[in-house]
């Protein structure tokens, strides 16, 4: 039986290559919406309230490019529905926490701690503790980052130095050892063909993103219960 101390550090030690990642990223967002004349305290609290990377630095391009608040609204909306599957998915594996504690696991999923929380459950069962250090984990190296970026501001070049690339690179290499379920190749390849046509057809479409990740998870979602009626 795994223990509560065992547990921690499995979570701690596992999570965190990929936080450095994150910390990378949000170090790219904090110092692009100072660019973007952001001040401090707005840069910071979007990041404690929102906690996404993908809506943070969607809202931030459409704000340069005077979008609407009820736009911004339905795009970060639309961003996010793929949480709603990823709730779904780890509904069994947080059960066993109480209710006060689920409601802030579920502000925890995220891309991330979906791959980490979703392999340990397939290895060990249910396991809400785990998940919640991960999640913890994550949201602490994004907000900390999200104010170093902002804070240095135009000090560095994001894109010079590679940050906007770290987080893509080190999801990619993490997602890789989890295609072992026809469910998942399915909407990863899935995801990787739309992605693919929406770019070559719009290829500065801002709204590609969103629609890949709408439309690939239910195809997952089919071929798996597809596989549960067989």
């Amino acid at each position: 039986m795994l223990t509560k101390p065992h547990t921690v550090k499995t979570a701690l030690l596992e999570a965190f290559p990929l936080a450095l990642a994150i910390a990378a990223y949000g170090l790219s967002y904090g110092v692009l919406a100072t660019q973007a004349h952001w001040s401090l305290w707005s840069t910071i609290m979007m990041s404690v309230l929102v906690f996404s990377g993908s809506v943070q630095l969607m809202i931030i391009a459409m704000v340069i490019s005077g979008a609407t608040l009820p736009g911004m609204i339905i795009t970060a909306v639309l961003l996010n529905l793929r949480n709603l599957l990823y709730g779904a998915s780890l509904a069994d594996n947080l059960a066993p926490a109480s209710r006060k504690y689920r409601w802030l696991l579920a502000f925890g999923v995220s891309d991330e701690s979906f791959v980490l929380g979703n392999i340990r459950y397939q290895k060990y069962g249910a396991d809400p503790l785990y998940f919640g250090v991960v999640a913890g984990l994550f949201y602490s190296a994004w907000v900390i980052a999200s104010y170093i970026g902002a804070y240095i501001g135009d000090l560095i070049d994001p894109v010079r130095w590679g940050l906007d690339l770290a987080f893509p690179i080190t999801f990619v290499a993490l997602l890789i050892p989890s295609l072992t379920d026809k469910s998942i190749i399915a909407t990863a390849v899935t995801a990787l063909g739309i992605a693919s046509i929406l770019h070559y057809i719009m290829p500065t479409n801002e709204f590609n993103l969103i629609i890949t990740g709408v439309i690939s998870p239910f195809v997952g979602m089919y071929i798996a219960r597809r596989q549960q009626h067989v």
